[in-house]
């Protein structure tokens, strides 16, 4: 596991026992220390724990000014007391001064791992709300796994710094957003920056799923659970077992579905077709939708225990219209996809403003057919806008090309241009919806309709 913890303790042999339980259960970035003095210099060092495991009782610097010390300069950081005094008036100061738990000696392993993670799980969603809090982009800590996901919008970078949250802990995770949006994407990259990316990721389309179909492929069935199955058939549970089930379209599991894979979420228990005994799964769940799951739980066709089960984490993609910074980098990774390099192989002015003003309906992944098709086209020459679908070379020009695309250093637009231009583009962005076009922009409904009549777009 990649929480960084460090556990202070004189009593070596103590360190030592508790080094072993810890290593054993996947918690392999420890420190310990014997000397709480040397602890202080680390912290005010500055280096960065996530968890700190304190003894009470030791000479020189007792856990209580330790904890004190954390506390001021690492406030991030949670602190655990261990005591060999079981002693309510101690747990009570432990807790006022800023500890999360309180453990008494001699400490089973069980309850040390559960203490864990239930800190590493409370330090996850207060990680999470600074996220929301903050105005500043958040740096990941392991960019490598997100790296296939292209963008340089800071809500986009505030969604993968909340993935990457999320994939250090076993929590079912929802992904929502529009069709073409990088979903799976998306579940892939938490899957590799998990500690399960040595193990299977198996995607599934839950639209596909019959009930025999669900049952036989999900479960997996015996030799002669039923006609046709000749042989034993590991299911999707068995085959993805440690790793990573990423259920797509859940929002078009049938109704009567859903309870039975509720039951594998609640219980992490299955039976197999042709078989009575069950078996046990360690399966980290990931599900994606473009639905409404809400409007579906009113309307009665999807389970709200199902609902709340899945939705430990919840991650929502903007559409590319939100987010049309990265329209450009996206264009540049799909040239490298499908062009041979040569310097010919680039998208002109023109056609890249086409490209700024389109809506995309159909996301990142029309975008990407749209630029595959234009290579194929143009045939080692440059994408000039001919290349370019007919719904996308006739849209109306909101400025001219050289206008959006020219530097403000070339050309200083009056504040009617500018203010023209910005609600122009949000309005093409919202797919031309005036409620949300002007509460975007803060301005009233009539002002954004008396403005866009001045413009032609009433």
């Amino acid at each position: 596991m990649n929480a960084r913890i460090i556990v202070v303790d004189d009593d070596r042999d103590y360190l030592a026992l508790t080094r072993a339980k810890l290593i054993t259960t996947g918690f392999n970035n420890l420190r310990i220390e014997d000397d709480p003095l040397k602890v202080a210099s680390l912290f005010e060092s500055e280096e960065v724990f996530d968890i700190a495991l304190i003894d009470v009782n030791m000479p020189e610097l007792n856990g209580f000014e330790l904890l004190d010390l954390i506390k001021t300069i690492s406030p991030k950081t949670e602190c655990i007391m261990l005591t060999a005094v079981n002693d309510a008036r101690t747990a009570v100061k432990c807790l006022k001064r800023g500890a999360y738990d309180y453990l008494v000696k001699p400490i089973n392993r069980e309850d040390l791992i559960f203490s864990l993670n239930r800190t590493l799980e409370r330090k996850r969603l207060l990680d999470i709300l600074d996220i929301g809090k903050s105005n500043t982009v958040p740096e990941l800590k392991n960019r490598k796994p997100f790296q296939p996901i292209v963008s340089r919008s800071p809500h986009v970078f505030r969604i993968l710094k909340e993935a990457e949250l999320h994939a250090g802990s076993d929590v079912p995770i929802l992904i929502t957003g529009e069709s073409g949006t990088g979903k799976e994407l998306l579940a892939r990259a938490i899957h590799t920056a998990s500690p399960r990316s040595a193990h299977p990721f198996t995607p599934v389309n839950m639209a596909s799923m019959t009930n025999s179909l669900f049952e036989a492929e999900f479960f997996g069935h015996t030799r002669g659970a039923f006609t046709g199955a000749e042989k034993d058939r590991a299911g999707y549970l068995k085959n993805t077992h440690q790793g990573t089930l990423f259920l797509d379209e859940i929002g078009n599991l049938p109704p009567e579905l859903q309870g039975k894979l509720l039951r594998v979420l609640q219980d992490g228990e299955y039976t197999r077709l042709g078989a009575s005994e069950r078996q046990k799964v360690n399966v980290r769940f990931i599900a994606a939708t473009n639905e409404d799951l809400e409007i579906m739980m009113n309307e009665k066709r999807f389970r709200k225990d199902l609902f709340y089960r899945i939705r430990g984490g919840w991650l929502h993609l903007p559409p590319l219209r939100e987010r049309s910074e990265d329209i450009p980098l996206l264009v540049d990774q799909f040239l490298k996809d499908y062009c041979s390099p040569a310097p010919e192989c680039r998208v002109d002015e023109e056609t890249m403003c086409l490209l700024m003003e389109y809506h995309f309906p159909g996301n990142i992944r029309e975008l990407k057919s749209i630029i595959q098709s234009a290579v194929n086209l143009a045939q080692g020459r440059p994408l000039a806008a001919r290349f370019l679908p007919e719904q996308i070379r006739k849209q109306k020009a909101i400025v001219s090309c050289e206008e959006n695309l020219r530097s403000a250093e070339d050309r200083i637009n009056s504040l009617a241009e500018i203010e023209k231009h910005h609600i122009l583009m949000a309005y093409r962005r919202f797919n031309r919806n005036k409620s949300k076009t002007a509460r975007r922009l803060g301005i009233g409904l009539n002002t954004l309709r008396r403005k866009l009549k001045t413009y032609g777009e009433a």
